[in-house]
């Protein structure tokens, strides 16, 4: 496994010197004087120079940049041995569970936990927010949104809890069961607008990808007012593996760390991956579901393998509020405001920009952990990433200039 550090220095720089083969492409461009980029802390990866797509992102890069969505995170750390959390979406600032937004459901891998799906798919609204903890905390993070929702609705009877999980049991003790109804409860109660944190934090306290430290990431785009001026935004729970890509370069190949290297397959690409996507763009349930079915091609260009324990799940919303199912409108004969057919194809453009950078921040903002039986599981170093990728850049140039 190739090092990774917080901080480009000397030392960390020596670890990634002695780790690739000798012979190997990363051990030719370690040994051929190229000059290290500054990167004095962990960043998103426009800070490294990437701008996947072709599409602006919104002023904080972040689902919250569709108007109304709050993130809050919980991340409870005990020791080395339980790294963990809760991450919650709320998708606007009204209340969730008597102005129920439209949603849509994809699976890409159905092996997971992902509790409230089927409601949603059924119904093709949202009246809870969603929460995502670890595959074993599942049931107290329900209970806590639970004791949220019904606080807020005398008259409930039935509630369908919206609470999705990857399993963190590489990193955290997932068998202690730490999560609490009270940690679902703190989650909610600090969910925000503006910037959203990212890494190490809430749902990915104990995720990991590629081999690399993973955890929460989250993206967006804007279209241009010509078509329709809508934003689309993106938070992903990252905890699945593959051969890493970016920018359409192997990072993980070339790195040596990678799934069924040697043809041997470890099952160090199981683990799952969750995708929230919100827009407020006025669309239907239908069109929902065909919004997050988009999100697994963003998950492609980052060289997933979706392996057969691996849950990918991604879960659809709009806000807009000529498409909010009030009490008023749900005791009558309405017809919402749908964004035609012909014209959503933009919008699943920016769905698949903003989940590749969505999981490629995750991975960048994530920091090096010991996990809980003592291992070390390492950052996605920088500095290795950008000198890849502008040397396979360089190496392709060269090619296409050959006579």
């Amino acid at each position: 496994m190739i090092g990774a550090a917080q901080a480009m220095t000397a030392q960390t720089r020596r670890r990634h010197d002695c780790t690739p083969d000798a012979g190997s492409l990363i051990g030719r461009l370690l040994q051929c004087g190229m000059p290290d980029p500054p990167f004095p802390t962990r960043g998103r990866l426009r800070d490294l120079g990437f701008a996947p797509g072709i599409l602006p992102t919104g002023p904080f890069n972040a689902i919250t940049d569709v108007s109304g969505v709050q993130v809050g995170h919980f991340t409870l750390l005990i020791g080395d041995a339980v790294q963990t959390g809760v991450t919650a979406v709320v998708p606007h600032d009204g209340n969730p569970f008597e102005e129920r937004v439209p949603a849509g459901v994809a699976v890409g891998n159905g092996f997971g936990k992902f509790v409230g799906l089927t409601q949603v798919q059924e119904l093709g609204e949202l009246e809870t927010p969603i929460l995502l903890t670890n595959t074993l905390s599942v049931a107290p993070v329900m209970q806590g949104l639970l004791d949220w929702t019904l606080a807020r609705n005398s008259r409930a009877r039935s509630v369908n809890a919206v609470v999705g999980e990857t399993n963190d049991g590489v990193v955290n003790d997932i068998r202690a069961r730490a999560v609490q109804p009270e940690h679902a409860l703190s989650a909610l109660g600090v969910a925000r607008s503006g910037p959203v944190a990212e890494g190490c934090v809430g749902a990915g306290t104990g995720t990991v990808a590629f081999g690399w430290k993973a955890g929460v990431g989250t993206s967006s785009r804007v279209l241009p007012a010509a078509l329709g001026g809508y934003t689309v935004g993106v938070l992903a729970q990252v905890n699945y593996g593959g051969v890493l890509q970016v920018a359409g370069v192997p990072v993980g190949q070339l790195a040596g760390q990678y799934y069924l290297r040697e043809f041997q397959d470890r099952g160090d690409a199981d683990g799952s991956v969750v995708f929230i996507i919100a827009t407020d763009a006025p669309l239907s349930d239908r069109n929902l579901e065909r919004l997050a079915s988009r999100a697994f091609l963003g998950l492609g260009r980052t060289g997933s393998a979706m392996t057969n324990g691996s849950g990918d799940y991604a879960l659809a919303f709009s806000t807009a509020p000529q498409v909010r199912r009030t009490p008023q409108r749900r005791a009558m004969v309405w017809s919402p405001l749908d964004l035609p057919n012909d014209l959503v194809s933009p919008l699943f453009q920016a769905v698949i920009e903003a989940t590749e950078e969505a999981i490629l921040n995750a991975l960048c903002k994530a920091a090096p952990v010991r996990t809980y039986d003592g291992r070390q599981i390492d950052a996605l170093p920088l500095d290795l990433l950008v000198r890849v990728c502008d040397f396979q850049l360089r190496v392709e140039q060269e090619a296409r200039n050959r006579p």
